[in-house]
């Protein structure tokens, strides 16, 4: 990929406007680059159709933690560079999210994503979906050859995105393999393996990356300070996951962008690990019966065991116990390393969140 892609003006005071002029500019530097490959106009025009349906579109807060991430460890205004290529970054970390959002709607076979069908649904995609996954994550490593090859810190930041890509694919792996869809054992859930799952799928590309990204740009190099982010970060992913899959269930579609399906795919979800702990035989029973079956009375009886244990107000005193705990850590941040503000911050955008 070429290296002279215009740094769009930094007047509009708005980061995520910001933010979003930054992906037309990349992305009209990857469709031109396809003529490099001789890529038919179809193929052209397949791969910006689904840069633009599956990349941008949802809360980006993963991208945009990038520069304000930056922006906090400096504790001052970015420079016009430092914000482009910290926006360049977060767009790596959206292309990330695509990628494994491509693939998780497949292997789920969910029906809707951000408000409208999953890419592999869309008419005439199927399972070409499978193999536009890896595009999207081969440009980021474009991106990063693109914008940060002269850069000190460009082998970290392709390690950083190996790492954490392996792990959330360990994640993933773990997830299929306790839950696969077509065999349901409640045995095998249970409140340890759902934090595994919790901590790999999600906790370090939604929550680290974007953090550790911005500490490398800053030129923090000190192990130390990168496992002080991981303290605060990792428990943070958790919470943002409890969360998730709560709305799964209890959050309305045309609020969170999807329908909820975690009860019929068999998932390790939060709601069910706790409902397996809380639970009598009698219900324990009607889990095993119904938990994993693509039927709508089953899916039913499942939702009367958790009002039955009264797990929505198990997760409101989770949530409540979360922000406690959350805050004690990020009080625990040294500030000469970190600034915790940067943390709060973070947190207090996920808090309480309704989509």
């Amino acid at each position: 990929m070429t290296t002279d892609t215009a740094v769009p003006p930094a007047k509009n005071t708005d980061e995520r406007a910001q933010f979003e002029a930054v992906f037309e500019s990349f992305a009209k530097d990857v469709i031109n680059e396809l003529d490099k490959f001789r890529v038919p106009a179809e193929g052209k025009e397949h791969i910006k159709k689904m840069l633009y349906y599956t990349v941008p579109g949802g809360k980006m807060n993963r991208g945009l933690t990038v520069p304000a991430s930056l922006k906090s460890i400096l504790k001052r205004d970015l420079t016009q560079q430092e914000l482009f290529k910290a926006q360049i970054l977060g767009w790596c970390v959206e292309l990330l999210q695509a990628f494994f959002l491509i693939a998780d709607d497949i292997m789920d076979s969910s029906i809707t994503r951000r408000g409208q069908p999953c890419w592999y649904r869309v008419p005439d995609v199927g399972m070409t979906a499978i193999n536009d996954a890896f595009i999207c994550e081969s440009i980021i490593y474009r991106l990063i050859r693109s914008h940060f090859r002269a850069d000190p810190y460009y082998a970290d930041l392709v390690d950083l995105f190996h790492d954490v890509t392996y792990q959330t694919e360990l994640g993933q792996m773990m997830d299929m393999l306790t839950a696969p869809e077509n065999h349901v054992d409640l045995n095998r859930f249970s409140i340890t393996r759902h934090a595994y799952i919790v901590e790999y799928k999600t906790a370090y590309y939604s929550f680290y990356l974007p953090v550790a990204l911005a500490m490398r740009m800053a030129n923090i190099t000190s192990e130390s300070a990168y496992d002080q982010a991981q303290q605060v970060l990792l428990p943070l992913g958790e919470y943002f996951q409890v969360q998730d899959d709560f709305l799964d269930c209890y959050g309305a579609p045309e609020v969170i962008g999807k329908i909820g399906t975690d009860i019929e795919d068999n998932k390790c979800g939060w709601l069910i690990v706790q409902a397996l702990d809380r639970c009598s035989p009698e219900q324990r029973k009607v889990l095993d019966e119904c938990y994993g079956k693509k039927d709508a009375d089953c899916v039913k009886k499942v939702k009367q065991v958790y009002k039955e244990l009264n797990i929505e107000g198990v997760y409101h005193k989770y949530e409540e116990d979360s922000y406690t705990r959350l805050t004690t850590l990020i009080e625990q941040v040294d500030e000469a390393v970190l600034p915790r503000e940067m943390f709060t911050t973070f947190m207090n955008r996920i808090y309480k969140r309704k989509m």
